[in-house]
């Protein structure tokens, strides 16, 4: 990937065709200290049922950003997620046997014709209007267990989901309803027109689903993350792994956390030079744990400053929460609880500990359990602690959250300020807080 111009702002509109890694053309170079504004599509499902695609989402093109070399880390301060879809659909998932190989979300092929990856057409609506070009077969690898259509007021502040009739109008004018960018190859899931559960009335809070650096390796956009990635190895297809050591090259992009939203931070590992940072997978909500396996996708823009920590070595990231989204036990301090814990260690003859800040290690792995373990390996590699010393210090402030099944995780943790100080990151720490 060939170095560019350095822009103070740069906008892309560009996509991957499901992939990420170093072979990906760059988008541009945004300078240490700058703004990335990204156009962004929609993913899962319209990536999922267009069947050229490699992977399961349509992000940007990796961005590179300046004096960012292998081994430090980029912190990517989200300003603003603004959703430009007026309507979406999703739901439970079903697989339609004979579309794909070894994995629905990569190795797609016509069911009829057996062309990988074929070129597709829409013809009307419903789960059967996506057809192989060279023959006319339903191509698409995926349909609805059960799904909804859900239309959103002018505000994005509730959703309210669709009878079958009012499904089928939204359908028919998918393209403009989902915003599909002009450059984006996907077709839109609003055309299944799925019905079920109609008059539900959901919260509004969108959320960058997919966002982080490039891996060392190619691979597929959605399998960016150690339980998706599970899918790759052994897999008989262009990017099937041969062992679990080879998915370490991931970054963790693909994390489904609805807390990395406008105001929240996330710190993230630089694994080729340049950093690669791609944005995608936005959703109007979620509620934790991503219990479908997918939510509402939408378009929309994405705003965010990015800096440079060198000689930050991380495996994975770290995310820092509007205070708001922390759990009450890992709240940074007020100052009665502060002067009250001071008391406290006055009438006991110790030193009290007070100067804590709040993070968020991301852990993932191919199930829940092998997601908190991954935390705590790169937990305490960042803090220079034990295991049990993070463990200990994590169930007496923090603890840990869901944020996808089957296998991704965030482990909280107030830390001591000098330690985050030592790491480059105590400024982060305290800008995000107030501290």
């Amino acid at each position: 990937m060939a170095q560019q111009e350095v822009s103070e702002t740069l906008f892309v509109d560009r996509y991957t065709l499901g992939l990420v890694g170093p072979d990906q053309e760059w988008a541009g170079t945004v300078a240490d200290g700058g703004t990335i504004e990204t156009y962004t599509p929609p993913a899962c499902w319209g990536p999922m049922i267009t069947p050229e695609f490699r992977g399961g989402h349509e992000v940007t093109r990796p961005i590179r950003v300046e004096n960012a070399e292998v081994g430090d880390a980029v912190a990517l301060k989200i300003r603003e997620v603004e959703v430009t879809s007026m309507a979406t659909s999703t739901g439970s998932m079903r697989e339609r046997e004979g579309a794909f190989g070894d994995d629905p979300f990569v190795d797609h092929r016509c069911p009829e014709c057996g062309t990988e990856w074929p070129a597709s057409v829409v013809d009307g609506v419903g789960e059967d209007a996506i057809r192989c070009a060279e023959c006319g077969a339903n191509a698409s690898a995926f349909g609805f267990e059960y799904g909804f259509t859900v239309a959103f007021d002018e505000d994005h502040t509730v959703g309210i989901t669709m009878d079958d009739e009012r499904a089928t109008e939204l359908a028919e004018d998918a393209e403009t309803l989902m915003d599909i960018p002009e450059n984006a190859r996907q077709h839109p899931i609003l055309l299944y027109a799925p019905s079920e559960m109609p008059g539900t009335l959901g919260r509004l809070r969108p959320f960058v689903g997919n966002v982080g650096t490039t891996p060392s390796i190619e691979l597929p956009d959605s399998h960016n993350a150690g339980d998706f990635g599970q899918f790759l190895i052994g897999a008989d297809h262009e990017w099937g792994l041969e062992s679990e050591a080879e998915l370490e090259a991931r970054t963790d992009g693909h994390m489904d956390i609805s807390e990395v939203r406008a105001g929240a931070t996330l710190l993230c590992p630089v694994k080729i030079d340049g950093a690669g940072v791609y944005v995608g997978d936005l959703h109007a909500n979620q509620g934790d744990g991503e219990l479908s396996l997918h939510t509402t996708d939408v378009s929309g823009i994405v705003r965010m400053d990015v800096e440079v920590i060198e000689g930050l070595e991380l495996d994975g990231p770290i995310l820092l929460p509007n205070e708001e989204d922390l759990p009450f036990i890992s709240k940074p301090y007020t100052d009665e609880e502060r002067e009250t814990g001071r008391e406290l260690a006055d009438s006991h003859g110790v030193a009290i500990e007070e100067d804590m800040g709040p993070i968020q290690v991301i852990g993932s792995g191919a199930t829940i359990n092998d997601a908190t373990q991954n935390a705590f390996d790169r937990a305490s590699d960042l803090l220079g602690m034990g295991e049990g010393e993070v463990r200990a210090r994590c169930t007496f402030t923090g603890g840990v959250q869901v944020g996808r099944l089957p296998g991704v995780v965030q482990l909280d943790v107030l830390a001591p300020m000098d330690v985050l100080e030592d790491r480059a990151i105590a400024h982060l720490v305290a800008e995000q807080y107030g501290l």
